[in-house]
């Protein structure tokens, strides 16, 4: 499948964001270990999600997240908990994604898990059991989920948990995330040193009447649209200034690259302003799931950019640095990288392709960053678009509602 598509001049529209896929399946994991009552309201209908929500409420010893990584971190924790046997797998992707990290740390604190293929890597054969917990160290630049995997079964072990981070602590907003969140459902869990955090045993409170905010990270891509047509008046409903997730401080970067925001309520109103920074260095570090829209909207907007911190990108859904690089290469933008967590532009440019078809590699956020593109780039092409069903399945409908025609090419 390939998408070509006419954007509109004037960006313009309402648009109900999808939920935040990042809260759902923490909300979830906690209504699970909580056995609550009331199940969180406004999930996300993303890919992710819906794995999350068939294998907490299915019945089978084998369980398939497909290409969901956050579910595979969170239930691999989750399982280890309960008194069954199970097996968790995955696409060939995922089985290439390493996950000793947390196997270890769970075998530390008292975990049975085997591996089913290749060492390190899914599938996975857990047998559950009630663990002692206790105390663990962990690198700080290991994936913010193994850690929030961690975390969240922490009141259920029998000592507690208290898990001591070295080194340079990444995606720390996604940490705070999981603690507020388990604070919501009665746990006892803070930092009690800038690179330790202890949680209480203690049962979760069953009775926990939750609702899921939008999707920040969805958010971004319209921020990306709004920076790059020729004129804007956007509102995303169900985001909030003072917000949960970390990738809200997206709206305040892209105040540096043409775009304001005003608050009222529950909503953001989007529109054009003519500040624009002549370069832009940022940390990602804390905001990784962002990277791609930046990279993208910076080097058509013509910004040159040095981002650190993307350490996590070569273990996402693709090699997000590599992917990034061979697109933009196809739109004559020549990026280049360092250490295997920085990319930068310095402006240089290279032949573009006339009909550019834009490669996603089954990554739904290589989909979503390039796509408002085709405001520089009229022939763009988007392969595969369907994989943005993975936590924006709305997408391209959403794209629809505001005047953007969209047409299946092959």
């Amino acid at each position: 499948m390939i998408y070509s598509f006419i954007p509109p001049a004037r960006l313009e529209g309402t648009i109900q964001l999808s939920a935040s896929k990042s809260i759902s399946n923490r909300a979830l994991i906690l209504y699970a270990l909580s056995h609550g009552t009331i199940e969180p309201r406004n999930l996300s209908d993303c890919d992710d999600t819906c794995v999350m929500l068939k294998a907490l409420t299915g019945k089978s010893e084998e369980i398939d997240i497909m290409a969901a990584g956050t579910a595979m971190r969170f239930l691999t924790a989750y399982l280890s908990t309960l008194s069954q046997t199970h097996t968790i797998t995955g696409t060939e992707r995922m089985k290439q994604r390493p996950i000793s990290i947390l196997v270890n740390a769970l075998r530390e604190l008292g975990a049975d898990i085997s591996y089913l293929e290749k060492e390190g890597f899914p599938p996975l054969r857990i047998s559950g059991k009630p663990l002692p917990g206790g105390n663990i160290t962990l690198n700080g630049g290991v994936s913010s989920q193994f850690i929030s995997a961690l975390l969240m079964i922490g009141p259920v072990m029998h000592y507690g948990l208290r898990l001591q981070l070295t080194g340079e602590i990444i995606s720390r907003p996604y940490i705070d995330l999981t603690l507020k969140l388990m604070h919501d459902y009665g746990a006892e869990a803070a930092w009690v040193a800038h690179d330790t955090i202890a949680v209480t045993p203690k049962r979760y409170e069953k009775e926990v009447d939750f609702c899921v905010e939008s999707d920040w990270s969805a958010a971004s891509y319209w921020y990306e649209l709004a920076a790059l047509a020729p004129e804007a008046d956007v509102t995303l409903k169900g985001l909030f200034h003072h917000s949960y997730q970390g990738d809200s401080r997206g709206a305040r970067l892209f105040a540096k690259l043409g775009v304001d925001s005003k608050y009222h309520g529950g909503d953001v109103m989007l529109s054009k302003s003519s500040t624009y920074t002549d370069r832009l260095e940022e940390d990602f570090s804390d905001i990784p799931d962002l990277a791609q829209t930046f990279v993208v909207t910076c080097a058509l907007l013509n910004i040159p950019f040095r981002f650190t911190g993307l350490q996590t990108l070569k273990i996402k859904e693709t090699d997000r640095i590599n992917a990034l690089k061979c697109e933009l290469r196809k739109l004559g933008y020549v990026l280049k990288d360092e250490k295997n967590s920085i990319l930068s532009w310095d402006g240089e440019r290279c032949e573009p392709e006339e009909a550019p078809v834009i490669q996603t590699y089954e990554d739904h956020r290589m989909a979503m960053a390039f796509a408002p593109a085709v405001y520089r780039f009229p022939n763009l092409r988007i392969a595969e678009p369907q994989v943005v069903s993975k936590s924006y399945p709305s997408f391209w409908n959403h794209l629809k509602q505001v005047g953007f025609s969209i047409e299946n090419i092959y």
